[in-house]
């Protein structure tokens, strides 16, 4: 069902929030009369980090314009007349706002479109088995929310009575003006007659009396509200902490820890919308009440009347340029991050993004940011506030940005788009460390002025840790790195400290499986495998890479098994009718899957065995195909555990030769095994599976559950793994290192 008809149909706050998406700089009808056209226009497909893509861009709003013109002209009678001028109207208004810079209304869609999935995808996922979570979620922006109505109560109730304060202190003030006005005629009376000064003093004394004796009950009615009012404002400040707290050390803490996650292959960290609208709800509240102390502290300073007044303001404002400086520093923020495994002399990218630049007006007078790398000792002298006399460990070009802010969407960013690390200086070594455990992080500084260059805030933020390499052949070993960081980087740590050892009960999808079981960093990607010359990782790698380049599609299909020895191989097959086969990666070399099958024996009649063909490579799929290779070996029947192979690999087939052209005949490449090198069989006589009944495990997307879980131990008695076992832990360590740790980062701080 199209985005746009599930939109429609949302309800409440969610069809508020897709309300708000529209304005002047989209209109609704727009989106509305263009449903189909939008939607199934490439808007992801544009890089808008990249200025070339602006080609690309432009022919969009030249087609978009075209789209709105043609609707336009369609719109007959009465009711289409005023539809037709509106329409047109818009198509003048997106040309004009957007011809100069087309790649912000791809920004701008994107946005949209994103924003609607994610409101529509919610709402129907709180019917689904998720819908806990989400009504967990939405529970707690409904507290959210609920805090923000309450902040917005006590400010509109502490302005009411600002306001009310400085009348009574301007009715004061007229009062002892008046006060003064009688002393200096009482004073007068002495130039006078004393009969003239007889018959006027008692009045003027008894006017002076009533006057003073109202001075002084208002000066401590002023007194009192001005008393109440810092009340108040205490506690809508202690409300303020408290919300930001749940903003800034939960909701934007989680972000990040999802967005390191994503590092790893997890799910998308989502966008950052909800966290920017709180964090402008913030900002406006925070403005407003510390604007409200500061016109507290002026009427203050205006009629100054002894008591503990001075010393609350005092103390109001230092807490409110707290909240404030909190906020603009903590929402200082990597948006993209850059490579975390970084090659000098390699264009990269990253984005830094304001959450309250809008609200507070700091695009006003654009910053400029500024990029650096730092090592891992200098990012924690910097964590300690210890002079690091501005050294860096590199050098990167281009590496200064201004921030720029996007109305459609109203963000303040700036787009690193072409930064190359030039050089790099490495520190030492601790132990057995090499180049690729070395960590560095990337630096972003800038400078911000709130309010008019009122308040100014020296801000700073560390990208996710980087491992620098010179050369492709150490991009391996420096994953790991990244890999293992960013899954067991645990909250609040030094950086960039890191457990040495993990327990898969911890993060397994089977805990049971594996409980009390670890792993090492040393086993996974510095100890050689035994027997091997490989590490866990390196090998681990080798079989994602060859996955993702040539059986990938298999691998959906559930057609790899994959992680299975060769006895346990065996042990399935035994099982089964000859011509049975499986696929499986080869634990003897880098990068390689191989088949195994069950056939009779040749030189032993009556005798079955398990035979292994020697691994493919990247290299081998290159000249010919998987499918087309179990296709050429008429002794293959049989994916295990019982489904014909054409119904499983057919569709992948090379489609056969054409015929001969100008007189030549094409040559084709088949493979063939000698000791099975005969004709196709007759499926007749050969057995079938119509009496068994289909496994629904091949069918399944990912490997993991296809197969009954393996019993044997992961570890030997001494701790290390035994080559045999490296499959059990290969089937859960993708799981380990992407899956978040359940409750370890809920509202802590990193």
């Amino acid at each position: 069902m199209a985005v746009w008809i599930q939109a429609q149909q949302l309800q409440g706050d969610a069809l508020h929030q897709m309300q708000s998406l529209y304005g002047q700089h989209f209109p609704i009808e727009v989106r509305h009369y263009l449903s189909q056209w939008i939607e199934g226009q490439p808007w992801d497909g544009i890089d808008l980090e990249n200025p070339q893509e602006e080609i690309k861009a432009k022919r969009l709003l030249d087609s978009l314009i075209q789209e709105l013109q043609k609707k336009a002209e369609h719109q007959v009678g009465e009711d289409g007349f005023l539809l037709k001028i509106k329409l047109g109207h818009y198509a003048s208004q997106l040309k004009s706002t957007y011809d100069r810079c087309p790649l912000e209304l791809v920004r701008c869609i994107k946005h949209i479109l994103y924003t609607e999935q994610r409101l529509v995808r919610e709402a129907t996922n709180s019917s689904s088995p998720v819908g806990s979570l989400m009504d967990s979620m939405s529970q707690k922006y409904h507290q959210i929310n609920q805090a923000f109505e309450e902040l917005r109560i006590l400010t509109q109730d502490t302005e009411n009575d600002l306001r009310k304060l400085q009348h009574n202190q301007e009715y004061f003030i007229i009062q002892y003006q008046e006060s003064l006005r009688i002393q200096a005629q009482l004073s007068s009376l002495a130039t006078l007659p004393p009969a003239d000064r007889q018959l006027r003093e008692p009045s003027l004394l008894s006017k002076r009396a009533t006057v003073e004796a109202w001075l002084t009950r208002e000066a401590n009615t002023l007194q009192k509200y001005r008393l109440g009012l810092a009340e108040k404002h205490q506690k809508t400040l202690a409300l303020l902490r408290k919300q930001q707290t749940v903003i800034l050390d939960d909701e934007l803490i989680q972000w990040k820890r999802r967005q390191q996650l994503a590092g790893n292959g997890g799910p998308p960290e989502g966008g950052l919308d909800i966290l920017q609208s709180w964090c402008e709800k913030l900002a406006e509240t925070i403005w407003q009440n510390r604007q409200q102390i500061r016109r507290a502290e002026h009427l203050r300073q205006q009629l100054p009347i002894p008591g503990p007044i001075e010393e609350l303001l005092t103390e109001l404002n230092s807490t409110i340029t707290d909240i404030i400086s909190a906020l603009v520093t903590s929402t200082f923020i990597i948006e993209k991050q850059p490579p975390q495994v970084l090659k000098t002399q390699t264009k990269f990218a990253a984005t830094v993004r304001l959450l309250v630049g809008g609200k507070l007006n700091v695009h006003m007078n654009p910053p400029q940011v500024k990029a650096t790398i730092i090592s891992e000792q200098q990012a924690k002298a910097l964590l300690k506030n210890e002079n690091t006399r501005n050294d860096s460990s590199g050098e990167i070009l281009n590496n200064n940005c201004v921030m720029e802010y996007h109305q459609t969407t109203g963000t303040l960013s700036a787009h690193f788009r072409n930064m190359s690390l030039k050089r790099i200086r490495r520190s030492d070594r601790r132990g057995a460390e090499s180049v690729t455990e070395e960590k560095f992080t990337i630096l972003f500084e800038s400078q911000f002025s709130v309010g008019g260059n009122e308040l100014v805030f020296q801000v700073k933020t560390l990208s996710l840790p980087v491992v620098v390499i010179v050369h492709g052949s150490q991009d391996n070993n420096a994953t790991a790195t990244v890999l293992w960081d960013n899954a067991f980087a645990e909250p609040g740590r030094v950086p960039f400290i890191v457990p040495d050892k993990k327990a898969f009960s911890s993060s397994s999808v089977n805990p049971e499986d594996y409980r009390n079981m670890t792993m090492t960093w040393s086993q996974f990607n510095r100890e050689s495998l035994p027997g091997r010359n490989f590490t866990f990782w390196q090998w681990f790698d080798g079989v994602m890479e060859l996955t993702k380049k040539h059986l990938k599609p298999h691998w959906n299909d559930g057609a790899i098994l994959g992680f299975v020895n060769k006895q346990q191989a065996q042990d399935m097959l035994m099982s089964k009718p000859n011509g049975t086969f499986l696929l499986r990666f080869s634990d003897s070399e880098i990068g390689g899957i191989t088949i195994a099958w069950v056939a009779e024996n040749p030189n032993k009649a009556g005798e079955r065995m398990v035979w292994n063909l020697m691994p493919y490579t990247t290299k081998d799929f290159s000249i010919r195909s998987l499918a087309d290779r179990i296709s050429d070996l008429n002794h293959l029947l049989f994916l295990y555990p019982d489904r014909p192979k054409d119904e499983v690999f057919s569709k992948y087939y090379t489609p056969p030769l054409s015929k001969a052209v100008d007189g030549y005949v094409k040559p084709q490449i088949k493979q063939v095994v000698p000791e099975f090198a005969t004709p196709n069989p007759d499926p007749a006589a050969n057995p079938t599976y119509m009496d068994h009944a289909a496994s629904p495990a091949v069918n399944q997307p990912h490997a993991y559950g296809l197969y009954p879980p393996i019993g044997d131990p992961m570890l030997d008695a001494d701790g290390d793994f035994d080559l045999d076992d490296t499959m059990d832990v290969a089937r859960h360590v993708e799981e380990l290192l992407r899956r978040p740790m359940e409750g370890q980062w809920s509202g802590q701080q990193s």
